[in-house]
C-alpha cells in the first residue's frame, strides 16, 4: 500500500469516509484514513505506581476543557448561515495555553473555553498545524481555573497497559472513558492529506466531541490527543486513534513559540519493498527530483542508518528541518547509489 511522504496524498474524503474513518468533532469532522503499519519494538515502561480510573479522573479533570467554535460559511442564496461545533482540550501550561485539534478550531471566527467549575472564557487561536491535527489556543483566565496536565513520554507505551479518555462527547463535559493501548505505530492521514506517524489505537471509548481531548495514562499523563475514530457508523467502535504525546510536546513548543511549525519536505511517494522502501512517485520541482531520483528507486539508508519500512522513512524525515542535508543510499537496476539531499519545506 503506498504511503505518501510529505507529500501528495490524494485520496478523497469520500474514499476516506467509505471507508469507515471519522475525525470525532460534534458535527463529523473532516474524514480521514488510518493506515495499518508495521509494528517495531517499544521501550519497557517506566516503573511507576498506577491509579485506578477514579484516581485518573480526579488527578486530571480540572485540566480538561470544553471548546465551543463558531464559524459561518455562505448560503447559495448570498447570505451566511452560523455554524457552533464542539470539541475537547487540556490546559497546556499555567499561562493559558492549550492544546487541541486543528480540525477543532480550523475556519473558526470565535472560540470559547468552557473549565471544570463551569467558567467560560474567550480563546484565542495561537498557532495550528494541519500536517499533525494539532493547534494551540490561549485564555487569559485566573491560575485558580488554570490546572496544567503534565505531558508522558509515549515512546515508553506498550500494546495491552490501562489509558484513559476525557472529553466532551456529543457537547457532555467531563466524560471519562477507559480501555487499554490495542496497537502502537499507526498512520492517521492528517487534514491536508499527509501522514501523522507512530499514531496511538486504543478501544477506550471516543466520539465526536472528544477530539482534542487527552488520552491519559494511569499515572495521570498525557500520552495522546484523541483525534480519530474508525467506524461505519461514525460513532464508536471500539477502534479510536491519538496523536502521540512525543509529537504533540515537540508541535505545542513551535506552536508557542512562532504561530507556526515547518516540517521537511522531500517530495516522493512511497511504499514498503522487500530490500527497502521503494519510491512509487517523484514529484517535479521537489528536492528529490533535483536531486535526480526516480520512481522505482528503494531507499536502503539515510544518513547512514537503515530503513526497512516506509513508516521508518518517513519518521526519518520528519525528525528533519527544512535546509538539512540528508544522504540517501538507494538500488537502481541492481546497482547501488547514494545522493545528499537539501530538504525543502513541506507545501500547504
Amino acid at each position: 500500500m503506498t504511503r505518501i511522504l510529505a507529500i501528495t496524498a490524494t485520496l478523497l474524503a469520500a474514499a476516506a469516509a467509505a471507508l469507515g474513518a471519522y475525525a470525532v468533532t460534534t458535527d463529523g469532522g473532516t474524514s480521514t484514513t488510518v493506515r495499518q503499519v508495521t509494528v517495531t519494538d517499544s521501550q519497557p515502561a517506566a516503573t511507576t505506581n498506577p491509579l485506578s480510573v477514579t484516581g485518573v479522573y480526579n488527578r486530571t479533570y480540572k485540566g480538561v476543557v470544553e471548546i465551543t467554535v463558531s464559524s459561518s460559511s455562505p448560503t447559495p442564496f448570498g447570505g451566511r448561515q452560523e455554524q457552533e461545533a464542539q470539541g475537547s482540550g487540556f490546559v497546556y501550561d499555567a499561562a493559558g495555553h492549550i492544546v487541541t485539534n486543528e480540525h477543532v478550531v480550523d475556519g473558526a471566527q470565535s472560540v470559547s473555553v468552557r473549565f471544570w467549575n463551569g467558567a467560560t472564557y474567550k480563546a484565542s487561536v495561537v498557532g495550528t498545524d494541519p500536517s499533525t491535527d494539532l493547534a494551540v489556543i490561549k485564555v487569559n483566565a485566573p491560575a485558580s481555573v488554570l490546572q496544567p496536565v503534565a505531558l508522558g513520554d509515549s515512546s515508553d507505551l506498550q500494546v495491552g497497559q490501562g489509558v484513559v479518555a476525557i472529553g466532551s462527547p456529543f457537547g457532555l463535559e467531563g466524560t471519562t472513558t477507559a480501555g487499554i493501548v490495542s496497537a502502537l505505530h499507526r498512520q492517521m492521514e492528517a487534514p491536508n492529506n499527509f501522514t501523522i506517524n507512530n499514531s496511538i489505537q486504543t478501544d477506550a471509548a471516543i466520539n465526536h466531541g472528544n477530539s482534542g481531548g487527552p488520552l491519559l495514562d494511569l499515572t495521570g499523563k498525557v500520552i495522546g490527543v484523541n483525534a480519530q475514530i474508525r467506524s461505519d457508523s461514525g460513532d464508536n467502535a471500539g477502534v479510536g486513534f491519538a496523536i502521540p504525546s512525543n509529537t504533540v510536546r515537540a508541535i505545542a513548543s513551535q506552536l508557542i513559540s512562532t504561530g507556526n511549525v515547518q516540517h521537511a519536505y522531500l517530495g516522493v511517494g512511497i511504499a514498503n519493498a522487500t530490500d527497502g522502501v521503494r519510491l512509487t512517485d517523484v514529484r517535479l520541482g521537489t528536492p528529490a527530483a533535483r536531486a535526480g531520483l526516480r520512481a522505482g528507486d528503494v531507499v536502503t539508508a539515510v544518513n547512514g542508518k537503515a530503513v526497512g519500512t516506509a513508516e521508518e522513512l518517513s519518521s526519518s524525515i520528519d525528525a528533519k528541518k527544512p535546509g538539512d542535508r540528508v544522504t540517501l543510499k538507494y538500488e537502481r537496476n541492481g546497482q547501488t547509489k547514494s545522493v545528499t539531499v537539501t530538504l525543502a519545506e513541506r507545501p500547504s
